[in-house]
């Protein structure tokens, strides 16, 4: 995840749960990365057995997710922070999202699953593109949407596969792992688009954004 903010030109701080106290004034931007299973109680779900859970971390995730938004701090959901950051939003999951969808059940961390992109969203201005071959790491899935938010992103048996916020200048999803494929570039646009949220402010608005990280993209080699 580091090598990917370094790339896109940003500097990563790691936070992990027993900090006393994560001081997001400190910090331009939020990425909430991959993990256990979220907790099913914290979205109104039944607990089921053999599952991996990490109540810690989803105390301080919630937390620093709450405190992102009220700041308008630019915000990278990855697979399990995607999940979180509808649960944040009154949302709620499938624990087991291939028992609800007709997806193929791919666990890989190559580009092995299509997702085709919702026009003139978040996610395609980012990665410039309307599909994309993305890895699959991932057991829950996002059910009920979030206040706000809205799909960007489904895989061909309809399973979402990105959201985002309309209201804030960046908030993103991601049901893959961006982080694996930065050897690709509609994968590290990802990352860059969040540093341009970054650089845009915490005042600025989803144009400002927009226009900042074309900008950006300009810069990019076009050999990479």
């Amino acid at each position: 995840m580091a090598l990917a903010v370094w790339l896109a030109g940003g500097r990563a701080l790691r936070w992990q749960t027993g900090y006393r106290r994560v001081d997001l004034d400190k910090v331009d931007g939020v990425v909430i990365g991959g993990g256990d299973d979220i907790a099913p109680t914290l979205y109104g779900g039944e607990l089921r057995l053999g599952v991996r859970l990490d109540p810690a971390r989803d105390t301080m995730e919630s937390d620093v997710l709450r405190g992102a938004f009220e700041r308008r701090l630019p915000i990278l959901g990855i697979c399990r922070g995607s999940q979180m950051l509808n649960v944040v939003l009154g949302g709620t999951l499938h624990q087991d999202a291939y028992e609800v969808y007709d997806s193929r059940h791919i666990r890989t961390i190559l580009p092995r699953k299509r997702v085709e992109i919702g026009e003139d969203t978040l996610l395609s201005r980012s990665a410039r593109a309307n599909c994309l071959y993305v890895n699959a790491l991932h057991s829950q899935s996002v059910d009920v949407l979030g206040e706000g938010l809205r799909v960007a992103a489904r895989d061909d048996g309809g399973m979402v596969q990105a959201i985002e916020r309309v209201t804030d200048p960046f908030a993103l999803g991601v049901q893959w792992h961006p982080e694996h494929l930065i050897y690709r570039r509609a994968h590290r646009r990802l990352f860059r688009s969040l540093i341009a949220a970054a650089k845009a402010g915490r005042g600025s608005t989803p144009q400002l954004v927009a226009a900042e990280a074309e900008a950006e993209a300009q810069q990019e080699p076009l050999w990479s």
